[in-house]
């Protein structure tokens, strides 16, 4: 049976390892507050990578070929998606991502810059199986900018990967950025900006969760905590308890309960693993994608990629 997001987030913040999913992060505040960031001099993927695709436009078009569905996941503003417009010609947009109104307010503003492009908004929510029946005979591409693959846990990237390569039917392929590893000081920095808004996007989980379940976190109990673990290769972000407190967790379908927190205590909201090169085509190549393109930076802080499906 599918779990209702108050079962989802009932479910996970009890567990014996307190977690929220990422995808909790985008709220209309949340959305909002990962655009600044994006700005943010500290954050170097979101630069990094549109130098690389500013630097080889006409490189990637030319790999990605006739497109005709581009299906953004993940598209939050659609800003980036709609910079690929001119080079790859899209006769059909899709823009992918779990906050609607945020959504649809940004394909409605896009619609009207390029009104030869039929485009449609979807909520959806990226960590479920995706499905396109509609358009199974187009050729579609696939677009995950940002690393936001990062987020997802190894196993469950090759999962995505996979459903990926099965929805393209053998004619299709995916655009993708992820970063790379790098020195220590770069990657905590960039989850540790000094103007504080990482943390005030961390924070704001909270106040998402409780919209959606009706409990009463309360913001100053709790401070953004972030840093490199090296033996997963992966960024760790949680809230961490400033000091002894209990939530209350109203149920939906399920028993209310009062979760205690000590002093200390974290709540783990995201990953973001950094992969080598290898080690990420290798991913692809096994989850049924071939023909792999790839382009860098000077300090190889962070990879595009475009992986042909496999026939």
């Amino acid at each position: 049976m599918k779990q209702t997001l108050p079962q989802e987030l009932h479910r996970s913040l009890t567990a014996d390892v307190p977690f929220i999913s990422p995808k909790f992060f985008y709220d209309d505040i949340g959305s909002h507050l990962f655009d600044v960031i994006t700005l943010l001099e500290e954050y170097y993927p979101t630069r990094t990578e549109q130098w690389i695709m500013d630097a080889n436009r006409a490189a990637i078009a030319k790999a990605v070929g006739d497109c005709d569905v581009l299906l953004d996941l993940g598209a939050g503003n659609c800003a980036k998606a709609s910079q690929l417009f001119n080079s790859i010609k899209p006769k059909q947009y899709r823009a992918l991502d779990i906050s609607k109104e945020y959504l649809e307010a940004a394909v409605a503003d896009l619609q009207k810059q390029f009104p030869y492009i039929a485009m449609r908004a979807e909520a959806i929510d990226l960590s479920l199986p995706l499905a396109f029946p509609d358009i199974a005979e187009r050729r579609k591409i696939f677009f995950f900018p940002g690393s936001s693959i990062g987020n997802y846990d190894p196993e469950k990237a090759d999962q995505f990967f996979a459903n990926l390569a099965q929805e393209c039917h053998g004619n299709g392929g995916l655009l993708i950025g992820v970063d790379l590893v790098k020195d220590h000081e770069t990657l905590n920095l960039a989850y540790n900006d000094p103007l504080g808004v990482t943390a005030a996007f961390n924070l704001n989980i909270l106040l998402n969760v409780n919209r959606i379940t009706g409990s009463h976190f309360n913001l100053h109990d709790w401070e953004h905590y972030a840093f490199f673990n090296e033996s997963q290769s992966r960024i760790e972000m949680h809230l961490r308890a400033r000091s002894d407190v209990t939530v209350s967790l109203p149920g939906d379908g399920t028993k209310e309960r009062a979760i205690a927190f000590k002093a200390g205590d974290l709540i783990h909201t995201e990953n973001s693993y950094k992969y080598t090169e290898d080690g990420f085509t290798e991913k692809l190549r096994r989850a049924g994608f071939g023909n792999l393109q790839t382009w860098t930076d000077p300090k190889k802080h962070f990879l595009v990629c475009f992986a042909n499906a496999n026939k």
